[in-house]
């Protein structure tokens, strides 16, 4: 496994295997974050969100839809995109640190939590879930 760094970064896929990013740390960052680069594209979460989200997913005790969604479309209720951007969530809002690019938590976290051990993820076509482990 990587080590999740700027130099040695996570290479992931997303949910259904279509696409290729790479996501790493950045603890310098303020607040620290993670850097996710899909293409040319670069998205930023709050490092924090793997642990947030490892808990609120042991809480929810079973498999949860991912709901995937960029940030000017609506998150449906009970996703973990819904709650990536929810003011009950730790943060008390977005997880995204780029103002538009906050969106996509869904499509993007879910994979790197796997990758760690921490959960497994559906791989089908659509509509894909994850539970704690």
């Amino acid at each position: 496994m990587s080590a999740g760094t700027k130099e040695d970064p996570w290479v992931l896929k997303t949910p259904p295997g279509t696409s290729e990013y790479t996501m790493y740390r950045d603890e310098q960052a303020d607040p620290p974050a993670l850097v996710c680069q899909v293409g040319s594209t670069t998205l930023k979460y709050r490092l924090r969100a793997i642990e947030d989200l490892h808990a609120w997913l042991t809480g929810q005790g079973d498999w949860v839809p991912l709901g995937a969604a960029d940030e000017k479309k609506a998150a449906a209720d009970g996703t973990v995109e819904a709650w990536g951007r929810s003011a009950e969530n730790p943060v008390g809002g977005w997880y995204g640190l780029r103002n538009g690019y906050r969106g996509r938590f869904g499509m993007y976290l879910p994979p790197l939590l796997e990758a760690l051990g921490l959960a497994e993820v559906t791989h089908d076509p659509r509509n894909n879930s994850m539970r704690a482990i």
